[in-house]
């Protein structure tokens, strides 16, 4: 019965999201209706709605489910680390020390020697802070979780200002760069980068499942984790790591964009339940279905200008996690 339900959820959200995919296509200054999109993909059209389709808007989708998924997943597995429905990304840090290392990248000119140095200098910074949190957490060969979130959050404001300092320094064009990067976005991004993302975000999902039982044993505790068997200082090192990666190429490739990691996995947990058997994936779905339709919203709510997805997903996902803590008798623990 437990099986049928998850496959039921997961049956659910691929139609969603299938549906909003098209809607999202279909959606723009050039309007296009869902049934000549359909036609489209399957039998191509005219070179215009060819264009429109293939070259503008299904590479913002297809960046939309690859970030989306790859924001959730790591909120999934920071708060199954901690216990903490609060914890995600941008609660450690882990984020700011992604921008910080793509501010220096726009401020260096960096990104003329090849888009790749974008996700590269991200996941320095993502890489550093996760270090320099978990040298500086360790105690006698054990990672205080607490610590860690507490240093976490200090790194970032620190991230904060260092990159408020380097747009004080920057030249103008670097300048409008650095904010239009923060601001966050799915368009003008390399379409390499958008292919490259994808396989980071589906790789990184068949990785998390290695992980599954693990985080289902720490949410029992550490003790009792223990006890039964997991590693727990070899997982936290790994999933650290993990957590760090998905986060320094999310953020490089799509800036920074709030909301998907904290409160797509509560709502989930929410939904189907706390095992990470089933939490994982329907979280990955449940956070490209949100961030596609925040994105789609972006750039039509105003049109025929565009409003930073940022925006959307900060101004939905609180009002969302609001009402979660109003009228759900407080928050889930992982």
């Amino acid at each position: 019965m437990k099986y049928a339900r998850w496959a039921s959820w997961l049956v659910f959200l691929i139609l969603l999201l299938g549906a909003v995919m098209v809607w999202s296509l279909s959606v723009g200054a050039s309007g296009i209706s869902a049934a000549r999109v359909v036609r489209i993909l399957c039998q191509g059209g005219s070179p215009v709605e060819h264009s429109i389709i293939f070259d503008i808007r299904l590479p913002r989708i297809i960046l939309g489910f690859a970030v989306g998924g790859c924001l959730s997943l790591a909120g999934v597995i920071l708060q199954g680390l901690f216990r903490n429905p609060l914890v995600e990304p941008y609660t450690l840090g882990i984020s700011g020390g992604a921008a910080l290392g793509v501010a220096v990248n726009i401020v260096l000119g960096l990104s003329a020697v090849g888009a790749y140095t974008l996700p590269v200098c991200g996941l320095l910074g993502a890489g550093g802070v996760i270090l320099f949190l978990y040298v500086s957490s360790l105690r006698t060969g054990v990672v205080k979780l607490q610590g860690l979130l507490l240093n976490g959050v200090m790194i970032s404001f620190i991230s904060s200002s260092l990159v408020m300092l380097l747009m004080s320094i920057a030249s103008s064009d670097s300048l409008h760069g650095i904010v239009f990067w923060m601001m966050g976005s799915l368009g003008g991004s390399d379409l390499s980068l958008v292919h490259f993302m994808v396989l980071v975000s589906l790789a990184s999902l068949a990785a998390g499942y290695f992980f599954c039982l693990q985080l289902n044993a720490l949410a029992l505790g550490e003790e009792e984790a223990r006890h039964l068997g997991v590693p727990i200082e070899q997982v936290k090192k790994i999933l650290f790591v993990f957590c760090a990666v998905l986060t320094g190429f999310c953020v490089s490739i799509a800036g920074m964009i709030g909301f998907v990691g904290l409160v797509v996995p509560h709502v989930m947990r929410k939904l189907v339940g706390s095992d990470h058997r089933i939490l994982l994936g329907a979280s990955f779905l449940a956070g490209a279905l949100f961030l596609i339709g925040s994105d789609t919203l972006a750039r039509t709510i105003i049109a025929p200008l565009e409003l930073p997805v940022g925006v959307i997903t900060g101004i939905v996902g609180g009002s969302v996690f609001l009402y979660a803590l109003a009228h759900r008798g407080g928050l889930s623990h992982a």
